[in-house]
């Protein structure tokens, strides 16, 4: 927790933290401009978006199809995916319960993962079932439960997912380092760039590459801002596959990122997101914000929803 001198100092980050209590009072355009303004420190432009926060903010306020609740379901989303690429590439669900009063923890394994459906981020990581602190778990899943994920963002696609709590199969890579990050970035159906996120737990890099593994001069979507990896990141065994399968997942999406795993060089499928930093990141160097927007055609104004329809 940061000193009061520094809120003192940030004003911003107070009138942040007060409008994301009162999300509820706001309608989503709005609520987003006070938003972007408070978090980006500039004006939001609808009108003539250009770099890719501001296109996300687009996307979210007229970008609004059915299936996009499923996509990002962290339960309806296997069957989702598996229907499009196959089940041998989800990773094994152990249990999905209403409540955390209902998880039998005699019956799941000595590792296991547990999340919420309905956020991002909240996460219980089990690795050794006896010295797992039951009471530590549940006050935190009962407060992802709680939590309206699409009120803090404004994020449309969360707005009808079921709360539930589900249990994953632990992955873990044999060679005992952690599992990397594979999350790429599709621009209307093709996957341009891939952000590796690797070392999560220890000194967290994030580094980008093209389609092709050319390393990227740029970095984003964290603050504080995260250094490159210190060694060089090899090519995936499943590179191809990888951009193969994002391609699909990616049809006719203005911008959707596909996130996968690489275990013991087998593919796992992660998750779909559409709006990577609910679209307040930030890059460095800060051009990239709008070559990356540029990728994202589409057509604002009063034409905007119409054109996405």
């Amino acid at each position: 927790m940061k000193p009061i001198s520094y809120y003192l100092t940030h004003p911003s980050k107070i009138l942040n933290g007060l409008l994301t209590r009162l999300s509820f009072l706001f309608p989503g355009k709005m609520y987003l401009k006070m938003k972007y303004r408070l978090t980006m420190g500039k004006k939001l432009d609808l009108k003539n978006p250009k770099t890719f926060n501001e296109k996300l903010q687009c996307l979210k306020l007229y970008d609004r199809k059915p299936e996009y609740t499923i996509m990002v379901d962290k339960y309806a989303v296997k069957k989702y995916v598996a229907d499009k690429i196959g089940e041998e590439y989800i990773i094994p669900t152990l249990g999905v319960w209403d409540k955390f009063e209902d998880i039998d923890f005699e019956k799941l394994p000595n590792q296991f993962v547990l999340k919420c459906t309905h956020d991002s981020g909240g996460l219980v990581i089990c690795k050794d079932k006896s010295k797992l602190d039951i009471a530590v778990a549940k006050k935190k899943i009962e407060k992802c439960l709680k939590t309206d994920f699409y009120l803090l963002g404004r994020e449309w696609p969360y707005k009808n997912v079921p709360r539930k709590i589900i249990s994953e199969k632990y992955m873990e890579d044999e060679s005992g380092k952690e599992l990397k990050d594979y999350k790429w970035f599709c621009f209307n159906g093709e996957p341009k760039y891939c952000q590796v996120i690797s070392d999560r737990t220890t000194n967290e890099a994030i580094d980008f590459f093209d389609a092709d593994w050319n390393h990227q001069e740029f970095t984003g979507l964290a603050l504080p801002h995260k250094p490159f990896n210190s060694s060089p990141i090899p090519i995936p065994l499943q590179l191809e596959k990888m951009k193969m399968f994002a391609k699909v997942l990616s049809k006719d999406i203005s911008f959707l990122r596909v996130d996968f795993y690489e275990i013991n060089g087998k593919l796992y499928f992660g998750e779909l997101t559409f709006y990577p930093a609910s679209g307040f990141g930030v890059f460095t160097p800060v051009e990239w914000n709008e070559k990356l927007g540029s990728w994202i055609k589409i057509v604002s104004g009063k034409n905007f929803r119409k054109k996405l329809a």
